[in-house]
């Protein structure tokens, strides 16, 4: 047996394993039933979550969730005292499904962003217990908090260099600046699920709205026919009938 052979007999290349995210610990609850406060808040969170690979074409290494609890802590876990926000994000991880983030499980990652979308019965708990957590626990960079029934109601902080949460001050549309997505929070007047309201919406950093699914597709369809449009006309404009081909 050759000197080689020997080598790898002795010290076997390991195989390639495709990255799965951690398991979390079996005794954990991901689900307390309770549901959002409301359908408009439902509607509203999935259009923050559901924008924000619009944001990051070229870019997989995020997990953003919504309503699903973040553990940080053995004995949080132990007090089942559960902090779901309805939105957040992580950048610099591996993607992947996740029952719920556990930070132990994740090496030690925190939340980057945070978006809780308040209402009359949490506003003093989004603004007073859980601001306090994500500036002194978590230092979560940039966190937002907006009612979905007051289009007025939109704050925001940014971590400083002495690890305080100072206030985002809005521009003159009245957006705020999330300087960890790269990315603006603002109002958009508009139809999500057949519900027209002002909604709070991402947008790229030149102004542009952060499309959801449905409308980058729409709009493609709309590009696509405008093409076909001018085709025709420049046929036409050559004395060519476009039907005929």
């Amino acid at each position: 047996m050759s000197a080689e052979a020997i080598a790898e007999t002795m010290n076997p290349v390991p195989e390639a394993v495709e990255w799965e995210p951690p398991m979390p610990p079996t005794d954990l609850i991901f689900d307390d039933g309770e549901p959002l406060e409301s359908n408009r808040h439902r509607i509203a969170m999935n259009a923050i979550i559901d924008s924000v690979p619009a944001l990051f074409p070229d870019r997989h290494d995020y997990f953003m969730g919504g309503n699903m609890f973040i553990y940080y802590s053995s004995k949080q876990a132990t007090n089942q005292d559960f902090r779901g926000p309805d939105f957040f994000a992580v950048l610099d991880v591996e993607p992947g499904d996740r029952p719920g983030w556990v930070v132990w499980e994740e090496e030690g990652r925190y939340p980057d962003v945070i978006v809780e979308l308040t209402s009359p019965s949490t506003r003093k708990i989004d603004l007073g217990p859980k601001k306090d957590l994500y500036e002194r626990v978590f230092r979560t960079r940039d966190y937002f908090v907006y009612d979905p029934y007051n289009p007025n109601s939109l704050q925001g902080w940014h971590l400083d260099a002495s690890l305080k949460y100072q206030p985002i001050e809005p521009d003159e549309r009245g957006w705020l600046w999330c300087e960890t997505l790269g990315a603006w929070l603002g109002n958009w007047e508009g139809t999500l699920t057949q519900v027209s309201i002002t909604w709070l919406r991402f947008y790229h950093p030149d102004g542009a709205l952060a499309l959801l699914p449905h409308e980058a597709a729409q709009q493609q369809a709309e590009s696509a026919l405008s093409k076909t449009d001018r085709l025709a006309a420049k046929l036409r404009e050559m004395g060519v009938d476009p039907d005929t081909l």
